[in-house]
């Protein structure tokens, strides 16, 4: 829950629609805070007098733990900020009624999993915000089910688990797909199953019978079991056979073939296998958007006891800066943000906050001087030749070592360098910074970038494909 207020607040609601510094009441043409927060929270209300927040606190904190879980906001205006509150007991706000699964849904879905000879789970964020990892995987052995996961739920299944299979979706691995043709039945759990999370698998999924666990609608069509994750996720459970199935026999997530792009730049694929031989078991990892974002999901296996945090969704460019050190100082332990200087430069500066509080926080800069991800799909889509989304070098750890003289910088000329550091940040509890170069034209892990690369080129894309001297196959 948050209100709209900075420093000094929403201007005095006599001031509204006056030209007040912060107006956000959407008077007179002002900005209006209500019209923005409203679609993208559970509940928003502007406090009008301060007694009212007796209301309508309680009625915000109630919107935000149901389910599904959610922001509130309260608008604040300055004098409400200041006024005195009669103190009382806040009205009772009715707790929301316990939504269980649809009986005959459930028993519909249980009865088609007990007979599939083939069960693919595609699991998501859902499942860490329920706490319900271990019914996850309870639910996994007793189906004898292979696991996928949405890209930004990593950390819900063991990766390592001889029943996962991998990352569904646009940066995720073609066996995915494989399961699924096989199996009789797709079990969501925690996932709506967004375009991100479904890229490459519409086709399998006509075919297949879909049940989705979760508060909310899938985004495909499926017997669906609403209520509370955590206790319809019990339910099912305790429905199936108690003894555990075996799992049919998979190669593991098998990753994607990249193609090679000209000489000069390192590899992600090597830069993120020195990252995961440095990782601690515990760490917080937190991914940012792009190149190296995508390659981290497809290729970095999330730590066993920490969390592997991405967002895929609106806005999610350089948000890893302030998240990462949120983890970082909130749990203490050592926390890894990835990202790529397009990121850095939207809010790498919170490096300073890093260090003014001393947080574990390693930052983790992969350079290539572009919005590569960007450029990509322009030239491939576009034909472009040029791109104003590629930039002049940067020598970005050169920059931060001269602004904060006291905190760990290493520029990694290569991957084995990149690891002696991060090694190294982990015997700390200080913040750190690495920043290693990439080419730009290196192309990532990415299913619709790499599905067009497979067709017929056009002239345009010839051209391309000669100015990058990439090689497809």
């Amino acid at each position: 829950m948050g209100s709209l207020s900075g420093k000094r607040g929403a201007p005095h609601t006599g001031q509204e629609g006056q030209g007040a510094f912060q107006d956000s009441s959407g008077k007179a043409g002002s900005f209006n805070a209500w019209e923005v927060f409203a679609p993208v929270s559970r509940f928003c209300a502007k406090v009008e007098d301060p007694s009212s927040i007796m209301d309508l606190l309680p009625r915000a904190i109630a919107a935000a733990q149901a389910d599904p879980k959610g922001p509130a906001v309260l608008l604040l205006p300055k004098d409400v900020q200041q006024g005195l509150v009669a103190v009382r007991e806040p009205a009772l706000v009715p707790t929301a009624p316990v939504v269980r699964a649809d009986t005959v849904a459930r028993d519909r879905a249980v009865a088609a999993l007990q007979a599939a000879t083939g069960v693919l789970i595609i699991a998501g964020e859902g499942v860490a915000a329920a706490h319900a990892r271990d019914e996850l995987a309870e639910l996994a052995q007793r189906l004898g089910a292979w696991v996928a996961v949405a890209p930004d739920a990593k950390d819900v299944f063991d990766n390592r688990d001889p029943r996962f299979v991998g990352v569904a979706g646009v940066m995720g691995h073609a066996n995915v797909e494989d399961c699924l043709r096989r199996a009789d039945v797709c079990l969501l759990v925690g996932t709506r199953l967004p375009a991100m999370a479904r890229g490459g698998l519409d086709d399998a999924l006509a075919t297949t019978l879909v049940i989705g666990i979760g508060p909310e609608l899938p985004f495909v069509s499926s017997i669906a079991l609403g209520g509370d994750l955590g206790d319809t996720l019990r339910s099912v459970i305790d429905r199936l056979e108690a003894r555990p199935r075996p799992c049919l026999g998979h190669a593991g997530p098998r990753p994607l073939t990249v193609p090679t792009a000209s000489p000069g730049g390192r590899s992600y694929a090597e830069a993120v296998a020195a990252v995961e031989a440095a990782l601690p078991e515990y760490a917080h990892v937190f991914v940012d958007a792009g190149n190296a974002g995508a390659t981290a999901i497809h290729l970095l296996p999330a730590p066993r006891r920490g969390r592997f945090v991405v967002a895929v969704g609106m806005g999610g460019m350089g948000y890893t800066f302030g998240a990462g050190l949120g983890a970082a100082m909130a749990t203490g332990q050592r926390t890894y943000v990835l990202a790529g200087d397009g990121a850095f430069f939207m809010h790498g500066m919170e490096v300073h906050t890093a260090l003014e509080y001393n947080a574990p926080v390693t930052f983790v800069i992969f350079n290539n001087n572009a919005h590569a991800m960007c450029a990509t799909r322009e030239q491939l889509f576009y034909g472009d030749a040029y791109s104003y989304n590629q930039f002049r070098p940067a020598d970005i750890a050169a920059g931060v070592a001269a602004t904060f003289p006291t905190l760990a910088v290493t520029h990694a000329a290569n991957s084995g360098q990149l690891q002696q550091a991060l090694l190294r940040s982990n015997t700390t509890d200080s913040p750190a910074f690495v920043a290693m170069d990439f080419h730009p034209d290196e192309i990532p892990p990415f299913l619709p970038f790499l599905a067009a690369l497979d067709q017929e080129p056009t002239e345009s894309e010839v051209t391309f494909r000669e100015r990058r001297r990439i090689h497809v196959g």
